[in-house]
């Protein structure tokens, strides 16, 4: 499945709207319909609809090894960098 089709499928389950998240990830609608349609998503914006959407991002190891992306990671978000 593509990341955009997980991501509609996040918004639905969340009760949350393209609008929303355009305006979290600080871009207009059309901007992120283009996303969506392109499948463009950058590391960044996956992690600031994760924090939109209140799940979790990360990379699972096995079940005792994770790691996990967020907010902090972004460059210039609490001396994070990505």
């Amino acid at each position: 499945m593509a990341i955009s089709n997980k991501v509609k499928s996040l918004l639905k389950l969340k009760g949350k709207n393209n609008a929303g998240l355009a305006g979290h990830l600080g871009i207009s609608t059309q901007a992120l319909s283009n996303k969506l349609y392109r499948d463009s998503f950058s590391a960044a914006d996956l992690i600031k609809a994760a924090e939109f959407l209140n799940v979790e991002l990360a990379f699972i190891v096995d079940e005792r090894q994770r790691v996990t992306l967020d907010i902090t990671d972004i460059d210039g978000k609490e001396g994070g960098k990505l």
